[in-house]
């Protein structure tokens, strides 16, 4: 069978925009996890941890590493970001608001 230069050119067109698309998806989930009486502060902490293909190392994304980087020592709320690339890169954000 015979393909022509042009079906070719078609299918790895096709192919490229496909593939640019899936290296553009990322995937982001807010969740809120804990809420206190504290009235909400005006201060807000934020501690990160990247891990790549589900090893993390050196990544501190606590509750206490966010309120101390904030200068937080009454926590309002405490919500947790992950960022999903591919599922080959996950980032891990604690964000923590107070006074």
């Amino acid at each position: 069978m015979v393909v022509s230069n042009k079906t070719y050119d078609m299918k790895f067109k096709a192919l490229f925009i496909v593939l640019y698309a899936l290296v553009l998806t990322a995937c982001s989930i807010t969740q809120p996890i804990a809420a206190t009486s504290n009235p909400i502060g005006s201060k807000t902490g934020k501690s990160t941890g990247t891990c790549i293909l589900y090893i993390c190392i050196n990544a501190d994304a606590s509750i206490t590493s966010a309120a101390k980087n904030a200068g937080i020592s009454k926590i309002s709320t405490v919500d947790y970001r992950t960022t999903n690339f591919l599922g080959l890169i996950q980032r891990h954000e604690c964000i923590v608001t107070g006074e």
